[in-house]
């Protein structure tokens, strides 16, 4: 480009001919920091063959997508993650969002049965049903899902330390239900290691952990071959205040974690690395997201060919499912989060992502009312039905700016992971607070730039208006803990002891040995053990683990 022309195009005020512009943030960056160029030519992307990398749709790295029709042969799985109350009315939120016209079921559970504590246990007061479905024994799982045949929906779990117990739960429904195994469709998140760098809701050592979830994958490369056995999670790091490359860096560097563990089982790689999938935020900035799913695609793809020898294309593909930005959502001014959350699932979709949630707008207050959850599905059906995004295979490939964001994300990505390596690896550096720190400072910086009103958010820091609280709130009723814990007493009054007592020792005796475990967990959820019983068996046998202090 002449000086002379890319002078002009630096120039990045703007005079209007009638009236006054609004002001810009001061700066142009994305949240890793990476400038904004004022105007991307094809000399941006030079050296990059795009017939090469990103190649074209269903191909190695598969830049442009995992299908090679994406959306006009099949749309995304339309979920809405929900859980709150009790079984029954998490049951009641389901069936309506399947009649609404959602396509798969995303399960929250309640902070109780994610660390494994029963719902009359002291630690559980104040907290059953408040954040997700409480589930105990199996007859809870059975009220959560009464009349849905588990063979006709697709079902993802949100569970991490107790996945093995609450995966155990639903393969007995499926037998209750009389439907095979290898008929089951859906996702369990067991992704403990975000846990020890983000979340918090691990219970036991990160040795026992991993162990548990490569059980998990051995047991369903065996019996259940449509069942992804992990949902690789960038989602919970980029709440925590992670920056975009910090996102896909950490979960692909947990990604390269989890298939050692399973080499080290002596687990064949294109066995399992087929049912591994991944779970990512999607945030505000549109291009700097689609940018993001593309890079992690084809790093990804680039990780299991190369650094792991995968043979099958399908070990290959990195399938995620989005989230829209939970941290995003405001309490002032809350029907902004409409837009906002419009924005975040159209970089999904952009992105070419095979799993959607959208969030509720009145999020920012309160479990979402059955109103908010419909205008978020609704959004969904919008862009998917009237937009016309998903009538190309790849809207945005070839974009300059795009495929340079790409690349300048694969390489910032590529550097995070390389430094991990030499820390000697996911538990190592988790063990040093590499990550956590790092996560940390972004999430403080960030936020010194919303103070500073470098980076906008519109009700808040600017746009502000006198505060306004939503009038209608979906409230969780405090009968329903009491409701719980009666529930649960009968359900110990009434099933056989001994049957229970014989399954949990037979549970310590495996997890002390070397057996793979799923088949115990099942024998003891079959028997009405509880997840408390279960976890405290864990306990006594593997340990606990306590905080990492960062320093």
């Amino acid at each position: 480009m002449p000086p002379e022309r890319k002078k002009k195009w630096q120039q990045d005020t703007y005079e209007p001919a009638i009236g006054k512009s609004p002001e810009r943030q001061p700066d142009f960056t994305l949240t890793s920091g990476m400038e904004i160029s004022p105007l991307y030519t094809p000399g941006d992307i030079k050296g990059i063959d795009l017939e090469e990398s990103p190649g074209y749709p269903g191909e190695y790295p598969f830049g442009r997508g995992i299908q090679p029709t994406m959306y006009r042969g099949r749309l995304w799985t339309m979920r809405q993650y929900s859980g709150f109350a009790s079984a029954e009315e998490s049951n009641r939120r389901y069936r309506y969002l399947l009649d609404q016209g959602q396509t798969g079921l995303s399960i929250a559970f309640d902070l109780p049965t994610q660390i494994g504590y029963d719902s009359d246990n002291p630690l559980a007061r104040g907290e059953v049903g408040k954040v997700g479905v409480p589930i105990d024994t199996l007859k809870d799982m059975e009220i959560l899902f009464q009349n849905i045949p588990l063979d006709k929906v697709s079902t993802s779990m949100t569970i991490n330390a107790t996945a093995p117990v609450l995966l155990a739960m639903y393969i007995a429904l499926a037998r209750k239900q009389g439907v095979a195994l290898s008929e089951l469709n859906g996702t369990v998140q067991n992704d403990i290691l975000k846990e020890y760098i983000a979340r918090g809701t691990y219970i036991f050592p990160p040795a026992p952990s991993m162990r548990l979830t490569t059980d998990i994958f051995e047991y369903c490369r065996r019996e259940m071959p449509r069942w992804n056995t992990i949902s690789i999670s960038g989602y919970h790091m980029r709440e925590a205040g992670s920056t975009a490359v910090q996102e896909i860096a950490f979960t692909l560097a947990n990604g390269i974690a989890y298939v050692k563990a399973a080499l080290d089982r002596c687990l064949d790689i294109d066995e399992f690395a087929g049912r591994l999938s991944f779970f990512f935020d999607a945030h505000n900035n549109l291009l700097e997201e689609v940018a993001k799913f593309r890079a992690a695609r084809i790093l990804w793809a680039k990780i299991m060919k190369e650094r792991f020898g995968a043979r099958d294309d399908r070990s290959w593909m990195l399938r995620f499912h989005t989230q829209t930005t939970g941290c995003s959502l405001t309490a002032q001014q809350p029907y902004n989060n409409i837009v906002r959350v419009a924005l975040q699932a159209l970089a999904a979709i952009l992105g070419g992502t095979q799993s959607l949630h959208t969030n509720s707008y009145d999020e920012a207050y309160a479990t979402p009312s059955e109103e908010a959850v419909t205008t978020a599905l609704r959004t969904q059906q919008v862009l998917a039905y009237e937009s016309g995004v998903a009538d190309s295979i790849d809207p945005l490939g070839g974009s300059w700016m795009v495929e340079k964001l790409t690349r300048d994300i694969m390489e910032a990505a590529e550097r995070y992971i390389d430094k991990i390596d030499s820390l000697g690896g996911v538990l190592a550096a988790i063990e040093k607070g590499y990550q956590q720190r790092e996560i940390q400072e972004s999430s403080y910086r960030y936020q010194k730039e919303v103070e500073a009103e470098k980076r906008v958010v519109v009700g808040v820091n600017k746009f502000a208006t006198p505060y306004e609280k939503l009038k209608s709130l979906n409230k969780i009723n405090p009968e329903e803990e009491k409701k719980q814990m009666a529930s649960l007493t009968k359900v110990k009054q009434q099933r056989d002891s001994a049957t229970v007592k014989a399954s949990l020792e037979n549970l310590r005796r495996v997890a002390a040995g070397n057996e793979n475990t799923i088949s115990a967990f099942i024998d003891c959820v079959e028997a009405l053990a509880t997840v408390g019983e279960i976890c405290d068996t864990l306990r006594e046998v593997f340990g606990i683990q306590r905080e990492y202090v960062i320093i």
